[in-house]
Parts: structure tokens; sequence; C-alpha cells
């Protein structure tokens, strides 16, 4: 029997929102509940009852109620949440007066800002009341900024309006930028002059003016300084002659005695415009709903982060993420939010760790590629730092390995509750996270969320249990997106999501559920390798790679060949190191031992850089199009598009 890494104590299973949110709704409806499978049974098979039993636990604020909690719910896509239902998601997430902290934001050069809960609201008041000559319910409003308090503030103004709110961080380029800005048409656009990273001082102004010239919706550019330079709202001479306004933030938020009107809205009114990645072509716009999008990361934080007004939670992230708006709901449980812009390992590879002992943080997020890489530059902070209020460690964004889950416990803390969890941008949440109730098992995501209905699937649409398949969800829920941008029949849409089972989402993860109930996921199904018609998850292989301290990072992919596929691992070594045939032999001999001799690479190469999405994310898709001849549709997605070149007519692969 697997001995589980951390089992949570009895006195905190009966103080968790969890188990109160468990009690409160077996008083209600005189149906107690054994365990967490239970309630979850219930919930997904009742969907309608924990939806509107939650909205009442949680104490939403409407001011209208729904006439119903669902509509439709046999429709997937289609089914209708909370009709008549009138709120506003800003008003929710702003609910908090006091002189309580709500965010302390922090940049790479150590610069430290605090706001209260009541000066988060005044500055909202303030912005909002300018925003309001420009914009109206259901109009885009675009942000190319990092991630600061004043781009909380704009999104809370926007979404306090009724407008929809679009952001990519200012790494992004301007192809990247104009790409999704310019599907969207925002009429107001919020830029930066520019950010810090890396110990660098990166001015993207005129970057901002071109896209800006590009968009002709923009007819107003807010400029925050973050670099200093404070003129933007000050144009140029050659910048006199644009067709957008130029304004400054400090003028817009000066006001502290403007009132603030939250406009009360349809539950399912726009909120934000997510962005798929976009390497096969534009990214795909995303549109999510205010009221899914807040009562799923209500559901999210309080029952299952178990986060309140006493946590102080920090992720870190950029505004091209999803993980910025999970992170910034984070404001409706009342809770502190540390933000934080700049390199995770700048100027020292524990930087983030010096934040979480700085500032008290008991929920800690990171991916689980910083992870991966803190351990090869042997970071302990165990032994260096004190996070005895840390009782929270969150890692996502790629599937986490068993020697991710015992470096943390082996060299960040013991006694933490490790929460690994899959989901993304197209549900602006998770299907798998964790659970305050539960142990956790080494290398597994702990259960799944609450009225999400998940599976695992074989190829002909068959339950499996303990083995690799499809993730699935088979019954509609709350956050599910109103559709793509610019998509009025829903064609790309349901393509995306219910082509391969009708009334059925496919997420795209290629997962396994284990004998303890919990899931490991082995990577992106469209990633799959196919080695003599047997599936592979790439996650399978990357976690064999990460115990070698010579290699920095790495992509598999599997390259058509002799009519099968064969499997092709690309690794980045460190600086000097050189891939001898002894290197090769040994990585070869260590994926055969611990996956199996079909994992085994055919051929191992040696490249310079690895490429990655702009939210981290390892591009297999991209060098697999590469290898094969074939065109990269959209290489502004990726945070380094040079390093493509490093798969093109390599000859060792014509062998």
């Amino acid at each position: 029997m697997t001995q589980p890494l951390w089992t949570p104590d009895p006195a905190s299973i009966s103080r968790s929102q969890l188990t109160q949110f468990s009690n409160w709704v077996a008083a209600q409806r005189a149906r107690p509940f054994e365990d967490y499978a239970d309630l979850h049974r219930w919930s997904i098979e009742q969907p309608d009852e924990f939806w509107s039993d939650f909205w009442a636990f949680t104490a939403l604020q409407s001011s209208t109620p729904a006439n119903q909690t669902v509509v439709d719910l046999k429709r997937f896509p289609g089914a209708q949440w909370f009709p008549g239902a009138r709120l506003n998601y800003a008003e929710n997430l702003l609910a908090t007066r006091s002189n309580k902290m709500a965010i302390v934001s922090i940049l790479e050069t150590g610069a430290r800002t605090e706001t209260t809960y009541n000066e988060v609201y005044a500055r909202t008041a303030s912005a909002a009341m300018h925003l309001r000559e420009f914009i109206g319910p259901g109009d885009r409003v675009a942000a190319w900024l990092p991630n600061i308090t004043e781009t909380v503030v704009a999104m809370l103004a926007t979404s306090s309006l009724g407008g929809v709110w679009s952001s990519c961080s200012p790494d992004f380029g301007a192809e990247g930028a104009l790409d999704r800005f310019g599907q969207i048409e925002p009429k107001v656009l919020f830029a930066c002059d520019g950010y810090f990273y890396a110990g660098k001082v990166i001015d993207i102004r005129d970057k901002v003016h071109n896209v800006a010239k590009q968009v002709p919706s923009i007819k107003t550019i807010v400029w925050i300084s973050v670099l200093g330079t404070g003129t933007e709202d000050k144009p140029k001479a050659e910048e006199t002659n644009t067709s957008y306004a130029n304004k400054s933030w400090d003028d817009w938020t000066a006001d502290d005695t403007a009132s603030l009107e939250f406009e009360q809205l349809p539950f399912d009114h726009p909120l934000y415009i997510m962005y798929s990645s976009g390497t096969t072509g534009k990214p795909k716009c995303i549109v999510h709903g205010q009221g899914g999008t807040l009562i799923q990361h209500k559901k999210e934080h309080q029952l299952l982060l178990d986060l309140g007004p006493q946590d102080t939670l920090f992720f870190f992230t950029t505004c091209g993420w999803m993980m910025w708006n999970w992170l910034v709901s984070g404001l409706a449980t009342g809770a502190t939010l540390v933000l934080y812009d700049g390199s995770p390992f700048h100027p020292k590879p524990d930087i983030l760790f010096d934040i979480a002992e700085q500032e008290k943080v008991s929920v800690f997020g990171i991916s689980a590629k910083f992870l991966g890489n803190a351990q090869k530059e042997n970071v302990k902070p165990k032994s260096s730092h004190k996070l005895d209020p840390m009782r929270m460690l969150i890692s996502t964004g790629s599937p986490l390995t068993h020697e991710g889950f015992d470096y943390v416990y082996a060299d960040i803390k013991s006694d933490v509750h490790l929460v690994s969890m899959t989901g993304g941008t197209d549900l602006i949440s998770c299907f798998i996270l964790g659970n305050p109730n539960l142990p956790v098992y080494a290398g597994e995501l702990q259960s799944p969320g609450l009225g999400m209905a998940v599976s695992i699937w074989d190829e002909a649409g068959n339950p499996v249990r303990e083995e690799k398949g499809e993730l699935v969800c088979t019954v509609p829920f709350p956050c599910c997106p109103i559709g793509f941008w610019n998509d009025p029949n829903n064609e790309k849409f349901t393509a995306a999501y219910f082509d391969r089972f009708p009334n059925i989402w496919v997420h795209g993860d290629f997962v396994e559920q284990t004998s303890n109930n919990g899931y490991i996921v082995h990577g992106r199904s469209d990633a799959v390798l196919n080695p003599g018609g047997v599936r592979i998850g790439t996650a399978e292989i990357y976690r064999q790679i990460e115990q070698f301290d010579e290699v920095m990072d790495a992509v598999c992919i599997g390259q058509s060949w002799g009519g099968d596929v064969r499997v092709i691992l690309f690794v980045m070594l460190r600086d000097n190191l050189t891939l001898d045939n002894k290197l090769i032999d040994t990585i070869r001999l260590n994926i055969r031992n611990h996956a199996s001799p079909r994992h085994m690479p055919a051929k191992i190469i040696a490249v310079g850089d690895i490429p990655r999405t702009m939210s981290g994310k390892i591009a297999e898709l991209a060098v697999r199009d590469v290898v094969h001849g074939r065109p990269v549709k959209n290489t502004s997605a990726l945070a380094n598009p040079e390093a493509l070149a490093n798969f093109a007519d390599l000859p060792e692969l014509q062998t």
C-alpha cells in the first residue's frame, strides 16, 4: 500500500470550509455524506442542487435572484446557468470594506507597495469614473501590463462597468499582442512604459504605439508608469497625429471621493476574453462569463483550497496566463494577495522563497517547471528560510513528477499540503486539484472539483480506471466558456471540445486514475507518442529526464518514420557540457528501466534551446511541425521563437 506524503490532521478536517459545506448541505437536505467521494457524486448527479446550495452557502452578492439554477442541463454546450440573476463580478471581489491589506505588489527591483481593501475600492471608483466616458457593458478593454496592483484595479474598474477585460504581459511581442487585441477590437488600452526582468530594463512604449496604430478601435491609451518615465500622457511630436488619445493612470486614480456603481449584469455576461496558445494559427479568443468565473473560483478557493481572510495568497504568474485571473478572484475570500513581477530566479534562485518568508505567505503557487529548475539549482528553502506560515504549495502549468513531489517535502517543507492541479484557460479554472480533507500521494492530483463530472475514457469512449485515457467531462458546469469571439454559430467552439464525443467535453489531457482515487497527468493528448500503436505520454519521459543534472530542459516528440512513429528526445544541456555516447546510453537505459522499452528514444539530440509558449509550456507541436518540414503558423505565440531553428533539417533525423 502506497504511503501518503501528507495527511491532514482531524482538527483541520473538522474546521475546513469543505467540511462546513458538507455539513450545511446535509442539514439543509437531510442527506448526510459518507466521504468526499459521496459528496462529489451528489454534486455531479444533482448539479442544480449543488450549485444553488454553494451560491447560498458562500453568499454571492446579486441584486436579482435567479429564476432557477439551470436550464437545458442535457445540452452540452448550451446549458444556461442561473437565468434571471443580476450581479457584478467586481462587486463580489470588493465585498470586503476595511483597512485590511488587500494587495502587496513587489517588483524585481525590490520596489514594494501595500494597498488596503478600502484603497483598492477608492482607486477602482476613480478609474471607473473616467473609464465610463469611453465604455459601456460589453465593450472590450485591453491591457498590456505587468502583474502589479494597478492592473488589478484597472480590471475591477472595467468589470464594474460591464466591460470585457483581456490582457497580455509586456513580454509579448507586437505581433503576439496584435494577434490578440486585433481580433477583439478594444476601445481602451491600458499599457505600461516597460518592465524589469532578469536585471534588464525593457521599454515597450514604441511597441505599444505600433500596435495601437494598427487597431483602429483603440481610441484611448491609459499609461501606467512602471519604469518611472511618467510622460506618456504627453506624447512626443511624432505621436500627436494618432487616432487615439493618451491619458495618465495617475490622473485617473487621483479622485478619492468618487463613488462606485456596479452595473448589474446577467450571470453569463462576458467578463474575460482569454487566448489559446496559438501555435497552430491565430490564438482562439475564449469568452468567459462573469457568474461562471466567480462561482467556480470561489468554489475552488474556499472549498478545495480552504482559502479565507486569514490567508496570504501568492502565485507566480503573468497577466498572459489564466492563473492571474484565478489569483485575482482570491479577493472575493477576503485574503491578502501578493503580486510579483520579474524573473523567478533573479537576482538569486531562491528569490520567490524570500518573498514567501518576508510576506508570511500561507498559500504559495508556482509552476511545475519552476520546481524542476529550483531543484536543479539546489535550492533548499527548508534549511535556509522560515516558512512556518506556508500551509499549502500549489503547482500547475504542467505535470508535477514524483520526483517533484519528493523535492517539495524533502527540501521545501515537510508538513505542507502540496496541491498539483490541472485545468486551463479553456475553463479558467481546474478539473482536478487539491482537497484539504484528503491525503497527498506522490505524483498524484488529489481529487476532481465538486460539480466537475470528470472521467477517463479510452478511444472507444468507455470509462477506464488504472489505465491511461482521455480526460473528459460528462456534465455541464457554470464556468464552461460562453463561446469563442467572432464564432457566431459556435462551429469553432464545438469543434474544439465536443466533436469527438457528442455532448461530452474532451479536454485534451492524457490522464490516469489511480488505485488511491487520485489522478496522474501524462501530458497533452495531442502530443501523445504512438510508437507501434501504443499511446505514451510525454510526461513519463520528462519525469526520467528531470533526474539528470546535466539536462536543463527537454522536449520529446514522435517522428513519422518507416510507416510508424519513433520517439525523438531533444535535450538542452548545462553550459560547457557535451552530449556524448555515455550520457546518451545512460539516459536511454534510465528511461527503459523506469518507464518501458517503448518509451526509449530512438534518437537523443542536443539543442541550444527549447521553445516554450508565453505561459511557459513546452511547444511540442511546434517542434513536431518543424521536424516534419511543416510551417509553424504562429511563432508569435512563443516566448523564444528563435529556438525553433534548432530543429530544422537535422541530419540526425534523416537516418
